[in-house]
């Protein structure tokens, strides 16, 4: 998803938050690397390194802070850290393969679930937003 420090710059705004250097760093780690999903310690092993002043503490909150805001999306991948990407509120998410040896995450962007969700929502009545799909099983390099 394309995403600009204006548009950041404005859902704080709208909230009453300031876009302060801690948070411009950290969107810009996730500008860097739009195909990956960051935990909070990817997050703040990409920071250190140039700006030593950013705490642990400040990137979670800040996480946080997005995810709330909805500028990224929190997810759970089973391995006990949230990780985090670009909400598209627009269209459904990309569904996830998650290697149960390495722990790498791949997108897989085919839809297979919209004649699911149209018989749910005809059946229930229950208009549905968005879904979440994850497969968890070997990569490519651990299925050898």
């Amino acid at each position: 998803m394309e995403f600009s420090l204006e548009t950041l710059k404005q859902k704080l705004c709208d909230r009453e938050y300031k876009l302060t250097p801690q948070r411009r760093i950290i969107m810009e780690a996730f500008t860097r690397n739009p195909e990956k999903h960051l935990s909070a310690e990817d997050v703040y092993g990409m920071v250190k390194q140039n700006n030593p002043e950013i705490g642990l503490a400040t990137v979670y909150r800040t996480l946080d802070l997005f995810a709330e805001l909805d500028i990224l999306q929190k997810m759970d991948f089973g391995d006990g850290r949230s990780r985090y990407e670009f909400s598209a509120s627009d269209v459904h998410h990309h569904h996830h393969l998650i290697c149960l040896a390495c722990g790498k995450v791949m997108e897989f962007e085919d839809d297979l679930l919209e004649t699911l969700e149209s018989a749910v929502e005809k059946k229930s009545r229950f208009r549905i937003v968005d879904h979440q799909l994850k497969f968890y099983g070997y990569c490519e390099k651990c299925g050898k």
